[in-house]
């Protein structure tokens, strides 16, 4: 359970990726699920490099808010936040996982198993994709 420092923590990085650098409107960076999300950080070096969180619906979860300081992408930092937000998703009893990826990340989830559903969407902006993981695909679902 991260600490309320943790969780500024982690808004400042979201900030600073989708606010400063992707131009996301700062009133819609926040939203009710950060209450109800269990929320990821990762550290390098001891410092916030990475966040990520999770939140649950039923037997469905939702990953979202992912997000990496720039100078620290390329690094594995995304794929261990995908990782851990995966094992507990699993573990909790969903059947599915649905995120809503940036086009340009499309391939980073992909290669993790989940697969676009519908069209293109603009979300904040930015054209987005539904991509769904699901436990009967037997793909990380460890």
């Amino acid at each position: 359970m991260l600490t309320r420092e943790d969780l500024n923590r982690a808004r400042s990085i979201r900030f600073r990726v989708f606010v400063k650098e992707q131009n996301v409107p700062r009133e819609i960076e926040l939203d009710a699920d950060d209450l109800r999300a269990v929320h990821f950080l990762a550290f390098i070096a001891g410092r916030a490099v990475g966040t990520a969180r999770v939140v649950f619906n039923g037997k469905q979860a939702k990953v979202g808010r992912m997000a990496v300081l720039k100078s620290f992408r390329k690094k594995g930092v995304g794929r261990e936040l995908l990782e851990q937000s995966l094992k507990l998703a699993w573990k909790k009893g969903v059947k599915s996982i649905i995120l809503h990826a940036q086009v340009p990340v499309v391939g980073f989830y992909g290669k993790r198993g989940f697969q676009c559903v519908g069209r293109t969407f603009m979300e904040a902006g930015i054209p987005h994709r539904k991509m769904i993981l699901a436990r009967e695909s037997g793909l990380n679902s460890r």
